[in-house]
């Protein structure tokens, strides 16, 4: 085993938890620098006794971040919410805490950082998520010279956010709101390539201190892909175009439902602007990885969501 650790922010998390068995059959130390240590204990199971480790931290204390950082060799932060609750905003987390951990890795001597951003993540963008995720980059790139910046699309998988929610709605609604049409583009991303693109940065010093466009190899609209979701799941719902100031006020009352809210104003926001890569970034390509498609890893893990439970 590598004598190498490494301290993986919000590690528990989607992405972290495809992640993290990775890099545990590369070989190294692996920190889960998380608030809920119990929340990573079964992914402690995918490295030898003591490989493994949650600590539990909270990125928006100081000391607290040192201490998950302390003797770490590479940190990675991939610290995200989709939308704010109490004191889990975006301004905390995507911001404050963004800044935070990468001033700490420089202090502490750490020799790579990663940071976790989103494709289409613009200082003058609409959406609240959009520019706190803009400034926390440049904050982590400026307070450690030679971060690796990574802006995915939207990221898919067997226990995503995306196609699961949408497939759980779906199947239940007779009819779903699209705000103007659900024109815009997105070009998803599955979280096996995300992770493997990391892991390849991590191993690669001439890809590393990059900003990277990590997204899959098709681009749809947001209609079409909840029409692949009605395909996959073999369910029927009218998609009904409705401006988007309707969908925002019917938004601002989902959010105040108890729990996760199924979507916010800010959400519909982002869904007003285009979710693809510019062109201008190094991708999956230039790792050598080839992108899986929607089309051949989505359809098996959404079965559960047909009238038969999948059997059919």
């Amino acid at each position: 085993m590598s004598d190498h650790l490494i301290t993986i922010f919000g590690g528990s998390g989607f992405i972290g938890r495809h992640l993290v068995g990775r890099l545990a059959a590369k070989g190294y130390q692996i920190r889960l620098a998380v608030r809920d240590p119990e929340s990573a204990t079964q992914l402690m199971t995918q490295g030898v006794v003591g490989q493994i480790v949650g600590f539990k931290t909270n990125v928006r204390d100081q000391r607290s971040v040192e201490r998950a950082v302390k003797g770490a060799d590479i940190v990675i932060n991939l610290v995200g919410i989709l939308y704010e609750k109490g004191a889990q905003n975006f301004g905390r987390l995507h911001v404050d805490a963004a800044e935070r951990v990468a001033a700490v890795a420089k202090a502490a001597g750490v020799k790579q950082l990663i940071h976790m951003s989103a494709l289409g993540a613009r200082k003058d963008h609409e959406a609240a998520y959009a520019r706190s995720k803009a400034v926390g980059e440049e904050l982590a790139a400026a307070e450690f010279s030679g971060a690796t910046i990574l802006r995915p699309s939207v990221v898919f998988g067997r226990d995503d956010d995306f196609f699961n929610r949408f497939a759980s709605i779906l199947s239940l609604a007779p009819v779903f709101p699209l705000a103007d049409g659900g024109k815009m583009k997105m070009q998803p991303i599955w979280v096996e390539d995300l992770a493997d693109a990391i892991v390849r940065i991590i191993d690669t010093p001439s890809q590393q201190g990059k900003t990277w466009e990590l997204t899959g190899p098709d681009v749809y609209s947001f209609k079409e892909l909840l029409e692949k979701v009605l395909r996959f799941t073999k369910r029927k719902c009218i998609l009904l175009p409705v401006p988007s100031g309707v969908m925002s006020i019917m938004a601002s009352f989902m959010a105040l439902a108890p729990g996760r809210p199924q979507l916010t104003p800010d959400q519909v926001k982002l869904l007003k602007s285009d979710n693809v890569a510019s062109g201008n970034f190094p991708n999956l390509q230039d790792l050598g990885i080839q992108a899986a498609t929607i089309d051949a890893i989505v359809p098996e893990y959404l079965r559960r969501y047909r009238r038969s439970g999948g059997v059919k």
